[in-house]
């Protein structure tokens, strides 16, 4: 017989401790012949209970194990490992060694068999056979039962008197009278399974029916075999502890595996509520960048167009859709813009704090490439914001120079009106003397007529090549027009010089001519020619934009004014050259045979022209007067635009710089914070009156065509940026105190911990810009303890500075201490999870995920897990690993 007192001296632990509390086996208790049949019994049941996941069983506890061959089978099956081959002959010394092998096993687990030797299991020996099983069943049932470190009898106890603590009539104190009644039996089922126990319906004073009700749904829905019979419990006095014992462990390892299977439930549960929370916000982000990059690239090409317009009111309709765009369409997408890089903060920040990868948008919708696009948007804004002015004032001028070409040209062709035909006529053939020499001063007078009109010819042709040069819509009627004037003053110039040519031929026959007709002519074409000229420029339009050119137009008109005394005597005294040839005829009987014969211009023309003159004065004093009060009016505007301005750019500013303080210096709870930052922002907010007043002075500003302002340096577009960038900086401070939050609560961090990490790193933001340099944040982590090389402080500036920028956000370094110092879930544990629910597979099905997952996240786990390639699997299989490291990325491979 082999002795097994000393073999292994290895400590079994709470067996070990157990079994020698137990005396090793108490042989006197086999004795009882009604102990010896519960253990007989239970022993069995439980025995079967695993052989028949061999496919075998035993009938005779004493007599089935004799030759070992079942008894190493049993041990295979409990331990999942495989013993030696056992020996197949039949003789007294094959069962013999291959009981050893079994009992040498039994001991390699850390068991002290005491006086149970080979032999004695071999010939049959009921009392070591018993004791054999027991110390079986205590090593690879009860062994591993431990709660709050109680030994494993304890903590088996312990455990059935939680469980049934709510129950009445059930007080468990130890495993023989407590369990007689059959309610301790019936109180677990109820308490894992109320659905297959009515434990209300139970009596106490009936233990036989509790019983059997208790072994039976066992059975049935379980899996626990009865191992007890009801009468042998009942009818004695004290049931037997280990057989007690055996049967309730098996109702401990039916419910705690239930228990690992529903935790792990819950951890793939929650990792997956996780995910399809994160992978719909993606979605969101993805739909509204898209959305707002598509409109912006709608938008562009309309303020990029340059289609130019005819006239100014054209022009005016356009700056309207343009004014609504700007107070109607923008706004919205400001906010929407506002909103996308708030939602894509905050998704980054539950992306780190459960552990996963960064979100990536894809390529073209990244924070960079909307705001990269909405600073062209912008640019383009400006540029036709500024094109629509260049515009206006185009158009005004052109109207301007358009009127004034038709004006003078409308003059000169009047002038020119029959001037061809009177070059053309050969009168002088058929005249007197007298009348010769009268055609030749009166051709003199003409040529200086001519000459005259000379410089309104340039003036004429200077407008019209103006006018192309500015792209006038009706260039084309301009120069045609022109083009007809300039060659008709080419024709009027060789026919004045051929009539004069022809005149002086016969001017040596012809000697009598009428100097003071002659005089007179000379000087009234000149100023005939003055007094058209002025009335020309009296009628002359003119465009002023401020005070000071008004007032210029205003000082030459009286300089006008004061040379009319002059001119007024030289009318008077070409009068009187007219009246000395009436006083001369008249007093010599001389009769007159019609006009000068030297110029059309007669006195009553000149007196006409003169009165014409006169009454155009007052009308221009008129004009420029009522110029002048528009121009102090729109000086006006200028002033009260600029006061406004004034006050809002700097309240503007007041408030960047009051924002910048208030997201350093900040103090309290984070929700403390919260709430003051969003107080903070409803007072900004309540500045949106002044914003909308100062929006209608602009308005009225643009309506008057003001260009300039000499009272402020602030514009609308400026003033426009500021007020979005103010209310841009309290939403992203307001977000960054949320995401602080989000980051406490998730990581559990405390307030203290929060100020701690906030005043470091305000200590070490020496510019108080909320981000600090690599340096300055080497400095901060070697405050807090960290003792850095290049290679470490490399990797931790690939993690808060991941896109390389250079500085390192506040946020950023919550993230990262939060990560250093507190746990989340990893693949390996969803792995772990995964392979509980799989019943220790490498693989699972799709029933097992639709049995143990909710409907949609079984759902969503099957339809994203790859089939299983393993040798193992069968079909439908499904690879859970790789499914969980994807989870995570590539990092927790």
């Amino acid at each position: 017989m082999v002795d097994y007192h000393a073999s292994n001296n290895q400590s079994a632990g709470g067996v070990q401790t157990y079994m020698e509390q137990e005396n090793d086996w108490d042989r006197d208790l086999l004795l009882d012949p009604a102990w010896e049949k519960q253990q007989r019994k239970t022993f069995t049941a439980w025995c079967n209970s695993h052989l028949r996941k061999a496919g075998t069983q035993i009938e005779n506890i004493e007599e089935d194990f004799r030759d070992g061959l079942k008894l190493m089978l049993l041990l295979e099956v409990i331990s999942g490992e495989r013993l030696p081959k056992p020996e197949r002959g039949k003789m007294r010394v094959h069962k013999i060694n291959n009981v050893n092998k079994a009992l040498d096993f039994i001991a390699s687990k850390g068991v002290k068999l005491v006086s149970i030797g080979a032999e004695e299991i071999v010939d049959g020996n009921a009392k070591m056979t018993l004791g054999m099983i027991w110390t079986i069943i205590l090593r690879f049932a009860i062994q591993d039962i431990s709660v709050e470190e109680t030994s494993a009898k304890e903590g088996l106890l312990l455990w059935c008197q939680r469980k049934t603590a709510p129950y009445k009539n059930v007080n468990v104190q130890n495993f023989h009278i407590s369990w007689k009644d059959g309610l301790a039996f019936n109180a677990l089922i109820h308490r894992h399974r109320p659905d297959l126990i009515d434990y209300d319906s139970l009596r106490k004073d009936d233990p036989v029916t509790n019983l059997n009700n208790a072994f039976e749904v066992a059975e049935k829905h379980l899996d626990i075999p009865k191992m007890l019979d009801a009468e042998d419990i009942v009818n004695t006095a004290r049931p037997d502890e280990k057989a007690i014992m055996t049967y309730v462990s098996s109702f401990y390892h039916a419910f705690s595996g239930a228990q690992k299977a529903e935790t792990a439930a819950n951890r793939i549960c929650k990792v997956l509520a996780v995910n399809q929370e994160n992978e719909q916000m993606m979605e969101d982000y993805e739909k509204l960048a898209s959305d707002l990059l598509e409109w912006i690239r709608r938008t562009i090409p309309w303020l990029e167009n340059r289609t130019q317009e005819k006239t100014v009111k054209d022009l005016q309709a356009k700056q309207e859709d343009f004014r609504d765009y700007r107070t109607v369409h923008k706004p919205p997408k400001v906010q929407e813009k506002c909103q996308l890089e708030i939602s894509f903060n905050t998704l980054q920040t539950k992306l780190r704090l459960s552990n996963r990868p960064a979100f990536m948008p894809s390529e073209g919708r990244m924070v960079s490439d909307i705001n990269t696009a909405w600073h062209t948007l912008e640019g383009a804004e400006k540029g036709y914001e500024e094109w629509i002015l260049s515009e206006i004032r185009r158009l005004e001028r052109l109207e301007h120079l358009a009127e004034k070409f038709h004006q003078k040209a409308a003059i000169h062709e009047s002038w020119t009106d029959g001037k061809e035909a009177m070059l053309t006529q050969k009168d002088y053939e058929t005249s007197t003397l007298s009348e010769v020499k009268a055609l030749l001063r009166k051709h003199e007078a003409f040529e200086s007529d001519l000459a005259a009109h000379q410089d309104r010819v340039e003036q004429i042709a200077a407008i019209a090549q103006e006018l192309n040069e500015l792209d006038y819509y009706d260039a084309a009627s301009v120069n045609t027009r022109c083009q007809k004037i300039c060659e008709q003053w080419d024709i009027l110039g060789s026919l004045t010089h051929s009539r004069k040519e022809s005149l002086e031929r016969t001017e040596k026959q012809l000697e009598s001519i009428d100097e003071l007709y002659l005089e007179y002519a000379k000087r009234a074409a000149p100023f005939n020619n003055w007094m058209e000229g002025a009335m020309e420029d009296l009628q002359d339009m003119f465009i002023v934009h401020n005070i000071e050119e008004i007032q210029g137009l205003i000082s030459a008109h009286e300089q006008f004014k004061s040379t009319l005394p002059e001119a007024n005597k030289e009318r008077e005294a070409i009068q009187a050259i007219q009246a000395e040839v009436q006083r001369i005829a008249q007093s010599n009987g001389i009769k007159l045979s019609g006009a000068n014969p030297y110029t059309t211009i007669t006195p009553q023309s000149i007196d006409s022209k003169w009165e014409k003159a006169m009454a155009m004065v007052p009308q221009r004093d008129t004009a420029l007067q009522d110029e002048l009060n528009k121009q102090n009016s729109n000086d006006t505007l200028r002033a009260t635009f600029a006061a406004q301005a004034n006050s809002v750019g700097a309240y503007i500013q007041a408030k960047m710089e009051e924002i910048g303080r208030i997201s350093i210096e900040m103090n309290g709870t984070l929700e403390d914070q919260l709430t003051n930052l969003k107080d903070y922002q409803k007072t900004i907010m309540s500045y949106m009156p002044e914003i909308n007043k100062l929006e209608g002075h602009h308005q009225h500003i643009q309506e008057a065509l003001i260009f300039d302002n000499q009272y402020t340096s602030y514009t609308m577009e400026h003033l426009r940026v500021g007020w979005e960038q103010l209310l841009t900086t309290i939403a992203r401070t307001i977000n960054e105190v949320e995401n602080q939050i989000l980051t406490r609560d998730a990581k559990g961090i405390s307030q203290e911990q929060l100020f701690e990490y906030r005043a470091s790193f305000n200590h070490f933001d020496k510019k108080r810009s909320g981000q600090m340099v690599s340096d300055d944040f080497r400095a901060l982590l070697i405050s807090t303890g960290n003792s850095l090389g290049d290679g470490e402080f490399n990797r931790i500036m690939g993690i808060v500075d991941p896109n390389g920028s250079g500085f390192v956000t506040f946020q950023a370094f919550i993230d990262f201490m939060s990560r250093e110092t507190t746990d989340t879930d990893t693949a390996d544990q969803v792995i772990a999870s995964f392979k509980i629910l799989a019943g220790d597979k490498n693989f699972i099905t799709a029933d097992e995920l639709r049995r143990e997952l909710p409907p949609d996240q079984a759902e969503y786990c099957i339809a994203r897990m790859a089939p299983y390639a393993g040798p193992d699997g069968v079909p439908g299989a499904l690879d859970y690993m790789s499914f969980s490291t994807a989870l995570y990325g590539e990092s927790d491979l």
